[in-house]
């Protein structure tokens, strides 16, 4: 390296020398001329001037533009470049803020004329550049790649920098064919930049900053795809819950078609009772008829004692006749029936367990409610923009989720509960024959049988019909026909009544009448 600096020192040494020994030449020709014998002085030519002088054409137009950026930067126009004339240039001019910027231009001279910055310039590396350099600077500092073309067609190098740094409009408009004004004072400054200042350094590379943003992008990405799992986890978790309660909807529709049927029941088995109230006193008005019948039969018999050998045989069907009904009025009063107190009791017992029934199915439809005023809540938390993963991340979902599951299994119990009491009581009525759960309430019945009221426990006092709300599905492929099972007993009995000995003793007596009519 010492070598070639001391190469290249000898080297400008002998140009230097060469230089002056042509400059003194060509000044003592040009300062006299000898025209028709007299003597003009003719001015001197800027190139002789310098020190390097120019070689060539090339240098000649570098030069031009340098004397040009010199007279820009002097403001004072005393000849000379100041610091603080370079460091306004810096800042007002090419709009940087590196205060020590100058020091590069200036070194140990605070005032720098024409020849020697043509002498810094000439020295610089930037002045060296070959085409290749050039247009490397123009791609990675400048950064207008789109002129690579022209800079390549008109062979740009380092030596033809000053005049894009001068703003020469024939040299960047004819010749380059920049058009845009942008571009052209973005290429000026930046060329200003490399003759003043000399190869422009490249910016230092911040580890720290790239490692500091590549984390960034790792937690940002992580948070993206922590958030995407919990919002599809969330979204999971609430289309389990809203089907939990779609299917608990359902159970509570289920419900109340059971209720329904069972007051659609209740109304059939009033029906029936009427029937077999009507259908009693029915037999009754047969039976006190044939009574009647054969009372007259016997009054016209005694009236009538002329006529008794005419009358004898009427007289013994009649006999017959009377003797039948009092044994069937025996075995109509011989069949085993239900003490009336029983039935009450069995009323009584029927109303208090409804009673019972009553305030579990209350239970179960507030936990009900609750369960449907929680999931709403959950739903007007998801339409926010936070919603989402303040749901995800915290246990309220699974909260509700396990009040719409106690609340699906409540209304199965008070389902089932309902289902086996209309089995048992029906059963029941189908065994003893009389109605239980048609009865006069809860507080005739209590009035009825307590009669010393410190026997009564509880306060047996009605409660007012809630709202069927819940349950479970389908319950009704598996529930039983609800019909009116007591009016077996009676629907047996009729037949047999009317197609039995009762029967045949009623037509022998409608008969036995005929025939007294047509005998008197």
């Amino acid at each position: 390296m010492i070598f070639e600096l001391s190469e290249l020192s000898l080297s400008v040494w002998i140009c230097n020398k060469l230089a002056l020994n042509y400059i003194e030449k060509q000044k003592f020709k040009a300062e006299f001329s000898w025209t028709k014998g007299n003597c003009v002085s003719l001015p001197a030519d800027p190139c002789l001037t310098v020190i390097p002088p120019c070689m060539n054409e090339a240098d000649r137009f570098s030069l031009e533009a340098l004397r040009h950026i010199h007279k820009q930067l002097d403001d004072d126009n005393d000849g000379g470049i100041e610091v603080n004339e370079s460091v306004e240039f810096i800042i007002e001019d090419m709009k940087q803020h590196q205060t020590n910027k100058h020091s590069n231009l200036h070194r140990e001279d605070q005032h720098i004329t024409v020849e020697e910055l043509w002498r810094g310039w000439k020295i610089s590396e930037v002045h060296n550049w070959t085409l290749e350099d050039a247009v490397q600077w123009l791609k990675e500092s400048v950064e207008l790649p789109q002129y690579e073309k022209n800079f390549r067609e008109f062979k740009v190098d380092g030596n033809m920098l000053p005049r894009i740094a001068a703003n020469e409009p024939s040299f960047m408009s004819m010749q380059l064919k920049i058009l845009d004004q942008r571009h052209k004072q973005k290429l000026n400054l930046k060329a200003l930049d490399a003759v003043l200042f000399g190869h422009p350094l490249r910016p230092h590379h911040h580890w720290l900053k790239d490692f500091v943003l590549m984390i960034s992008i790792i937690i940002g990405v992580g948070g993206c795809w922590f958030a995407y799992i919990q919002n599809k986890s969330s979204k999971i978790h609430v289309s389990k819950m809203m089907k939990d309660l779609e299917s608990l909807q359902h159970a509570e529709q289920s419900l109340i078609e059971l209720q329904s049927r069972l007051q659609k029941a209740q109304e059939e088995n009033r029906t029936v009772a009427v029937e077999k109230q009507n259908l009693e006193q029915k037999m009754r008005d047969e039976i006190n008829g044939a009574k009647r019948e054969a009372s007259r039969l016997r009054e016209l018999r005694e009236g009538a004692e002329c006529e008794l050998s005419r009358l004898k045989y009427a007289e013994e069907e009649l006999v017959q006749v009377r003797m039948a009904l009092k044994r069937a009025e025996k075995e109509m009063q011989s069949d085993w029936s239900v003490p009336e107190a029983l039935q009450m009791w069995l009323q009584l017992t029927h109303e208090v367990e409804v009673q019972y029934y009553n305030i579990k199915k209350q239970n179960a439809e507030l936990q009900l409610t609750v369960a449907k005023d929680e999931a709403e809540k959950i739903k007007k938390k998801r339409s926010s923009v936070f919603g989402t993963l303040h749901v995800a991340h915290s246990s309220s979902l699974d909260e509700v989720d396990h009040k719409i599951l106690e609340a699906k299994k409540a209304l199965s119990e008070v389902t089932a509960c309902l289902r086996e009491r209309l089995h048992r009581w029906q059963q029941i009525e189908k065994l003893c024959g009389f109605p239980v759960v048609n009865n006069s309430g809860l507080p005739s019945l209590t009035a009825s049988l307590y009669a010393d009221h410190s026997w009564v426990v509880m306060p047996r006092m009605s409660v007012p019909p809630y709202p069927i709300a819940g349950g479970v599905d389908d319950l009704d492929e598996d529930m039983p026909p609800i019909i009116p099972q007591f009016t077996c007993k009676i629907l047996s009995l009729s037949p047999r009544l009317k197609k039995g000995r009762f029967g045949v003793m009623i037509g022998q007596i409608a008969y036995q009448a005929n025939s007294r009519r047509r005998v008197n």
